[in-house]
């Protein structure tokens, strides 16, 4: 349901990725953007969820989220929170006609996935699947040249993301549980990956190839039963090969995200550690250059540099989730879609499914293609 005036905006969860998406409400109106108005907030623990609804702007608080559903001014519903929570409340609010922002991964797994995108579309609601890096200026950059064909065909995509949050052993949390996560880094980080390959070459996974690890069987008085890293190849449709890794268990990097696209003309390279650059090499454009040169973004023409300053005054993380809430608070008042430069509900789906298929490679060890269903 699209076209709403005013938007009631309401959030279920409210940790490190409520904050992130609260952020970027925060910004609408020096952006020239219409602000919502912040419904409710719905969790677990009053304790927990009171104290981020002050501190995130919200005036009222939910136990249930089905209470949160019920309040007639709610027409745009953001979980963010953990993913065995994904699924029910989406289900429930595009039933109700209520608009849809999730978290990834989708849902814990492709069935979960396929169940809540089929929901969204049966519903007509706009749904959108939170895969932000989309929405950093050098990343939509790279897409652009892509899809003009400016390294021409495309031959190899490599891409890895690499975190050490998870090293201490006695840490606890819900992402090492198989039941409330899903699986491990393959989803919370490879996720990412798959997204960012299909969205930059603009074609399916055909093919997988997985090895899955974990390296800390217990952490405290719990067992752990998802990966800790898992590394894969891949073949998209038209030929490209690609390799994907990710890790929770690695010192020294916190966020350290990094892919590269090979095509027969020229490459390209991104480093969230730099996220304001792409490495870019066309040598028929500078044929004076031996290697990639350093593209500053947003700079004028580019995506998003009109929401910011003049050229080469950076902007940082947190701007991914500010021009992701731009982008579906516009669809959801009729002003375009979520797609191409969005990730739908069926994006994130088609994400859980070369998930879901890389772990079954690994279960398997062999190759296996990705079965994608209609949504």
């Amino acid at each position: 349901m699209s076209g709403t005036a005013e938007i009631g905006f309401g959030m279920v969860g409210y940790g490190f990725m409520g904050r992130a998406h609260a952020v970027a409400l925060g910004r609408l109106a020096e952006l020239g953007q219409a602000p919502v108005v912040r419904v409710g907030l719905a969790g677990r623990d009053r304790a927990g969820r009171e104290a981020a609804a002050a501190r995130l702007g919200f005036d009222r608080t939910y136990a249930d989220w089905r209470a949160l559903l019920a309040d007639p001014s709610l027409t745009l519903l953001d979980n963010v929170g953990p993913n065995d929570v994904h699924a029910e409340p989406a289900i429930a609010a595009a039933a109700a006609g209520i608009n849809l922002l999730c978290e990834k991964p989708l849902g814990r797994d492709p069935a979960e996935s396929l169940e809540m995108a089929r929901s969204a579309a049966r519903a007509g609601v706009v749904h959108m699947c939170g895969f932000n890096y989309r929405f950093l200026p050098a990343i939509r950059l790279a897409r652009e040249l892509l899809e003009a064909g400016e390294l021409g065909e495309v031959r190899h995509f490599r891409a890895a993301y690499l975190q050490d949050w998870a090293l201490d052993p006695t840490l606890v949390s819900w992402r090492f549980q198989r039941a409330r996560a899903g699986s491990g880094a393959l989803g919370d980080l490879g996720s990412h990956l798959v997204d960012l390959g299909r969205y930059l070459l603009g074609a399916e996974v055909s093919a997988v190839s997985g090895r899955l690890s974990t390296f800390l069987a217990r952490r405290g008085e719990i067992e752990v039963d998802v990966d800790d890293a898992f590394a894969a190849t891949i073949e998209f449709e038209g030929g490209a090969l690609g390799t994907l890794e990710a890790s929770r268990l690695c010192p020294g990097r916190a966020n350290s995200l990094r892919f590269e696209v090979v095509g027969e003309r020229g490459s390209l390279a991104f480093d969230l550690e730099r996220l304001s650059e792409l490495e870019l090499y066309l040598p028929g454009a500078e044929p004076a250059l031996t290697g990639p040169r350093r593209v500053l973004t947003p700079a004028t023409g580019q995506p998003f540099a009109e929401l910011w300053w003049p050229n080469g005054h950076l902007i940082g993380w947190e701007h991914s989730f500010i021009h992701q809430m731009i982008h579906l608070l516009q669809a959801v008042r009729g002003g375009g879609a979520i797609r191409p430069h969005g990730a739908d509900f069926e994006d994130g789906y088609r994400a859980a499914v070369i998930c879901g298929a890389i772990a079954a490679s690994a279960a398997a060890g062999a190759r296996l293609e990705p079965v994608y269903e209609a949504i």
